[in-house]
């Protein structure tokens, strides 16, 4: 008996030996999850992009595993183009089998990629702010962290009117491309139900840097209130650019979305004290959720977490909220375990609302302080309002598909 065992072993060898790749990738799958980040690493918004890549990136190292099952990152550079985005996307989905994916630079990526998901059976967490993310373009694969634009508008505009009721007149600048649209609209519509004059708005390009031209309209409108509407290393040369001017000196200046700690090093204490910024994460929020986002960043870099890195870090962190409470990586079941899932997230307690996938979280009202008044370094701003302000769902035009 022991000689015809030997014999079938030595005859099995050589067809384990036939298909050694096959076997070992079936191996790796069964053993890993792989999560896809999809970020732009070059183009308009490559500074944004790294960051955000880095936050999720350590969120994956940090939590190893989940189900006993190591966590493996693939990133997907789009190089800022939805095109790209969505064939990289594509490619990893039917070649390589992931179906867990994270990550946008901008909205127009996101809302590509978002349908992209989708379509090929996956689950999706992202940080794009588009109201359609979540409204008329949902769909059960997509679920958002950070605030829509409606949320960012209001969280920002409605403190602000009460706090100055005469400022009356209101100018805008806007980036001519999905999100900065969706502000805009956001902005006109709380004018329009407050009675107060939107005296002009100036629309500028993605690739744009010179802003004078627009300034010097909005200056000419003379308005209580510089509303900017636009993204990133953007947002930094509108508001230098208004100081630079004079602006400062007779108008309040609010940018609706900032991406916090980042643009306020850039600006440096003398350009931050007495704007006003909207931001969907900050550092000096003491909850659980921000001090684990804090432990991971300390770690890397030796100091505090950015907004880019702890939406990074919140839309991995959303996506093994699910995995955990599943208890399977199968899609549909990830999918409805997130649907009313509340958790401790980076702004305190979250919330993701089933009827169309918004993660319900604080939006800040700051305020940048003088430098004399910084406790230290990074105490760039003071939190003026924390608020939770979001559409009904059945306003949102959330058709669930």
């Amino acid at each position: 008996m022991e000689r015809r065992q030997l014999l079938k072993s030595l005859a099995a060898a050589p067809l384990a030996l036939a298909a050694p790749a096959y076997l070992r990738q079936a191996h790796a799958q069964a053993e890993t999850i792989d999560v896809a980040g999809v970020y732009s690493l070059s183009g308009s918004f490559a500074n944004v992009g790294t960051l955000l890549n880095e936050g999720s990136q350590w969120a994956i190292e940090k939590y190893g595993s989940v189900q006993g099952k190591k966590l493996n990152y693939v990133l997907l550079d789009d190089h800022g183009d939805p095109g790209e985005a969505v064939r990289k996307v594509q490619e990893a989905m039917t070649q390589r089998n992931i179906k867990h994916i994270v990550g946008c630079t901008n909205s127009a990526i996101a809302l590509a990629v978002q349908k992209e998901v989708h379509a090929r059976g996956g689950i999706y967490v992202q940080e794009s702010g588009a109201d359609e993310s979540t409204g008329k373009d949902c769909n059960r694969s997509n679920f958002r962290w950070p605030v829509a634009s409606y949320s960012a508008v209001n969280a920002t505009m409605r403190p602000l009117i009460e706090k100055y009721p005469d400022a009356k007149k209101w100018y805008t600048i806007t980036g001519q491309y999905v999100f900065g649209e969706s502000l805009l609209n956001n902005v006109k519509a709380v004018l329009a139900e407050k009675s107060l004059e939107h005296v002009g708005n100036s629309y500028h390009a993605i690739s744009d840097r010179e802003y004078s031209g627009y300034i010097a309209t909005a200056m000419a409108a003379q308005p209580d209130v510089l509303v900017i509407c636009n993204f990133g290393n953007q947002t930094l040369d509108v508001i230098r650019q208004a100081i630079n001017y004079g602006m400062k000196a007779n108008t309040k200046i609010l940018a609706v979305w900032s991406t916090g700690l980042d643009q306020f090093r850039a600006l440096g204490p003398e350009n931050c004290d007495g704007i006003y910024f909207g931001c969907n994460f900050w550092h000096e929020v003491d909850v659980p959720g921000a001090r684990a986002v804090a432990d991971v960043v300390k770690a890397k870099t030796g100091g505090v977490p950015t907004y880019l890195h702890a939406a990074g870090y919140a839309v991995v962190q959303v996506l093994m909220e699910g995995l955990m409470k599943a208890g399977t990586a199968d899609i549909p079941v990830v999918i409805k375990a997130l649907e009313g899932h509340q958790y401790e997230g980076p702004t305190g307690k979250e919330t993701v609302r089933a009827e169309d996938h918004q993660v319900l979280k604080d939006y800040y009202l700051m305020l940048g302080k003088p430098k004399a008044s910084m406790k230290d370094p990074n105490d760039f701003a003071d939190v003026v309002a924390a608020t939770k302000s979001f559409l009904p769902p059945e306003k949102t035009g959330c058709k669930m598909t």
